[in-house]
């Protein structure tokens, strides 16, 4: 799915899809971190991904924490 990274802002990156609809994820696996630094590179804000994610269950029984397994930037 492609989306708009928006803003990393306390340990949460912030991308809105193509729907309209924003996205809060709370880790990036760290190939892809290491690819495109989103925590300290502003030039990526406003840019168009690939975004692949999978939700990953979380502490409490209907918690649910969304990582993104890969990124390619698109624009």
């Amino acid at each position: 799915m492609e989306a708009v990274f928006k803003s990393y802002k306390n340990g949460y990156y912030t991308f809105i899809f193509q729907n309209g609809e924003d996205m809060i994820f709370d880790e990036i696996h760290p190939r892809a971190l290491k690819q495109f630094d989103l925590k300290n590179d502003k030039s990526f804000v406003d840019q168009t991904f690939k975004v692949t994610f999978v939700e990953v269950p979380g502490d409490s029984d209907d918690s649910v924490i969304y990582r993104i397994d890969n990124l390619k930037l698109v624009s």
